[in-house]
């Protein structure tokens, strides 16, 4: 029985329960009273998601042949607009609402015509939850539509007409127009990120080739007054899609495959790479949906894949030769592909809803790609010779890296718990409330062990720069002395029953695992590595949320007795100023830490490892196609792709010279 601090049951328990406690949320209060059941977040994540869905209308006026540009602009106040060339959203009267169908469409959920298959034959937004949605979460929201000749308009204040649907003028073209402002009461984070906007615009772009998108960006003005602008078209469309995820690898063959068709009413569109490196990359989507966690349809894809190669190895003689066993994994190393198909009535299951569950769309899939594959090899008998060798390849350094694996964990128990030796653990066993800090050198380990909270956080220090996995094999990863000991420190091992490569994490010894280097460049290069790791061989303890950036302050500013510790310039800038008290800023003095080791063990302490005041940032993976073309760019072979991200974004980054 609840009570409340002075031992009294309060009024509203079980034992008042009646019908005066059932609540009834009218029109959108259900999304302003629980957003996070409607977008799944209230951080950064939900705030994206406000333009996904408005996007995602203009998209599916697109897949319906009516649109082929759509702008998209964050405003200076950090309000969006996002324009299309479509149809308009109908004005007409609801005849069963009794108002506008513009208005219906905005202000009732689960309302549109998407539940219409004669509108529009297949649809992301069915997996969102509409733009009426958006209108909740914003505090203004305007919408204008022009059709039929015609100008409309309406204007809303968290998801309530400001005045009916009204006409404001003659209009010689048609489509939408909706600007949003982000109610910042709802969202913890209330800017939007260039990035995250133009890396989903760029997707989107190569899954629906011809479309233009233009994304520009207000609040950055140039020198010369203009605005930061990308403009996203894609006429190669998947083709192009895997060429930009591989520009950081050396590639196997010179083009990508790649495949559309129709196969029992299903749309599907494959494009595949093969290159030198050691990792599968396949990325996968339904309706244009991000399907994270793979599903039916790349169950078909690896089905087609693995028995059509190992079909043309056996026909061509090449397997007797080599008298090696081969598993369906070896013809996916070193492979790039995207897979995307089209369903009507998708059926999303998984932890996130984004697994696919139709099961029709495994035979669509399987046959398009089986018959693709068995073509390009009959086509091109050299690059089919270079694949099946690569597979080959692969196979023997699968059984090398088993018994690597096996050794590292055989040694784990020969040992006992099989801890590094220069891991300082933590009294603590609940893996819910323990955390380890990754830390670079054991200098900045030794005052970070001094300084922690023993009961519940652990250190475990790296020796130097770990192994680059982005060039390595796998049984060369096993052998490197700093990855055992992550891997042994963490309690988590690779192979599961059925699945000797999948990440087991059933004894995983904490759930925030925090990477602590230094704010420089081999700080920033460590960090790197590592992060690349865990995204190659960890990526389940991403995804579950359990990877940290710890940052720790760039400066500590000084006057007298006065102190203060800034992460950024500008709180510096400010620190300073605020330090000076109107006199000479000159007399605040300026320490820059290059370094953790800088740092005593109380000062790591106050700023970068007690909970109530250090900043961590979680390592999160939007977009796993945009992550992997990253990490590839920048750990891969190739170094033009490399240069070229570098000078593209140098003045965004802080050096120090």
């Amino acid at each position: 029985m609840a009570e409340n601090q002075d031992g009294v049951e309060p009024k509203n328990s079980r034992a008042d329960y009646g019908a005066e406690n059932i609540q009834v949320l009218e029109g959108l209060e259900a999304v302003r009273k629980r957003p996070a059941m409607y977008i799944g977040d209230i951080s950064a994540k939900g705030l994206h998601h406000l333009i996904w869905e408005v996007v995602d209308n203009s998209i599916d006026e697109a897949l319906a042949g009516h649109c082929d540009t759509i702008n998209v602009t964050i405003n200076e106040d950090n309000s969006v607009t996002v324009k299309d060339n479509g149809r308009g959203i109908p004005t007409g009267m609801h005849s069963k609402e009794k108002k506008s169908a513009l208005e219906v469409v905005m202000t009732v959920l689960h309302a549109g015509g998407k539940f219409d298959k004669d509108t529009y034959k297949v649809s992301g937004g069915l997996h969102g939850v509409g733009v009426s949605c958006v209108n909740a979460l914003s505090t203004h929201l305007r919408v204008e539509v022009h059709r039929e000749g015609k100008a409309f308009e309406q204007e809303y204040n968290i998801g309530k007409p400001l005045y009916p649907v009204r006409e404001i003028g003659t209009a010689n073209d048609t489509g939408t127009q909706v600007t949003f402002k982000p109610d910042d009461t709802i969202f913890t984070v209330t800017e939007y990120k260039y990035e995250t906007v133009a890396n989903r615009l760029r997707e989107l772009s190569f899954l629906n080739k011809g479309i233009t998108i233009i994304l520009k960006d207000l609040r950055e003005i140039d020198e010369k007054g203009e605005a930061l602008t990308d403009t996203f078209h894609s006429e190669g469309g998947l083709a192009e899609f895997v060429s930009y995820i591989d520009a950081g690898r050396e590639r196997l063959i010179p083009e990508p495959m790649y495949m559309e068709g129709i196969k029992d009413g299903v749309p599907v569109d494959v494009a595949m790479l093969y290159n030198t490196s050691y990792s599968e990359n396949v990325s996968s989507f339904v309706n244009n949906i991000n399907t994270h966690e793979g599903g039916t349809h790349v169950s078909g894809f690896r089905m087609a894949l693995t028995r059509t190669l190992k079909g043309y190895a056996e026909k061509s003689g090449i397997l007797a030769k080599e008298k090696i066993e081969i598993s369906g994994d070896d013809f996916r190393e070193g492979l790039t592909a995207v897979i995307s198909v089209k369903v009507q009535e998708p059926q999303f299951e998984g932890q996130t809803k984004t697994k696919l569950g139709n099961s029709e769309v495994t035979t669509a899939v399987s046959s398009c790609v089986s018959q693709m594959l068995e073509n390009y090899l009959e086509e091109h008998p050299r690059e089919a010779r270079i694949i099946v060798d690569k597979v080959i390849l692969a196979a023997k350094a699968r059984i090398a890296a088993k018994k690597a694996r096996e050794m590292v964990q055989r040694k784990n128990v020969l040992v006992g718990s099989g801890l590094p030796g220069k891991l300082a653990d933590c009294s603590e066993s609940d893996p819910t409330i323990c955390e380890v800090y990754l830390v670079e050198g054991d200098s900045a380990g030794g005052s970070a062990k001094q300084g922690r909270n023993r009961a519940f956080q652990a250190i475990l220090p790296l020796r130097g720069k770990i192994l680059n996995v982005e060039k390595a094999q796998e049984f060369k990863i096993y052998e490197n002395e700093e990855i055992k000991n992550m891997f042994t420190a963490l309690g988590v091992q690779i192979g599961r029953e059925g699945d000797e490569r999948a990440l087991n994490t059933d004894k995983l010894r904490y759930h925030k695992i925090i990477i602590m280097t230094d704010a420089d460049i081999d700080g920033s290069h460590i960090r790197t590595l590592i992060l690349t790791f865990f995204y190659r061989y960890m990526k389940e303890l991403i995804d579950r949320g359990f990877i940290y950036i710890a940052q720790p302050p760039l400066y500590l500013v000084k006057k007298g007795k006065e102190e203060e510790y800034c992460w950024t310039e500008e709180q510096r800038e400010i620190a300073v100023k605020r330090l000076a008290g109107g006199g000479k800023e000159e007399n605040v003095g300026i320490q820059r830490y290059k370094g953790l080791g800088e740092m005593n063990p109380e000062q790591l302490w106050e700023t970068t490892m007690r909970p109530d005041k250090r900043t961590l940032k979680q390592v999160t993976v939007e977009s796993a196609a945009e992550a992997d073309h990253l990490f590839a760019m920048l750990m891969g072979d190739e170094v033009g792709p490399r240069r070229d991200f570098i000078e593209r974004n140098a003045k965004y980054a802080k050096i120090d010279i």
